[in-house]
């Protein structure tokens, strides 16, 4: 899935917010930075719209790196069990406002514990 790297974030935004709904009224805006061969793109998220702008966002709250082939990879496979696991393995990396960062790792953490359970359930 490679292609515009604006409509492959905003469409990776809809995803996350699709599988943790508990983010979507999430008002954040977000510094995507994704290094390519040899240069770097820099886009501003804004959510919860999913607008997605190419600047360098002066009012970010949170800060995510990563190559660009990761990305691509990742939008791929649109899962956020998949972006947890980049963020550990030091694939993604994220900085930020530690309130925000902490509030998004708690929310994604329930949600993955609720999918666990109706999964053993079922």
């Amino acid at each position: 899935m490679s292609g515009d790297a604006r409509t492959m974030i905003a469409q990776v935004a809809h995803d996350i917010q699709d599988q943790v709904p508990a983010l979507a009224p999430l008002k954040l805006v977000v510094d995507v930075q994704l290094q390519g061969r040899g240069d770097l793109q820099i886009f501003r998220l804004q959510l919860p719209q999913c607008e997605v702008t190419k600047d360098v966002p002066d009012d970010a709250k949170v800060r995510v790196e990563m190559r660009r082939e990761d990305f691509n990879r990742l939008a791929e496979e649109q899962s956020v069990k998949a972006w947890r696991k980049a963020v550990e393995d030091g694939t993604v990396r994220v900085s930020g406002v530690d309130q925000y960062m902490k509030l998004v790792a708690q929310v994604v953490e329930k949600q993955m514990s609720r999918a666990q359970l109706k999964r053993a359930r079922d």
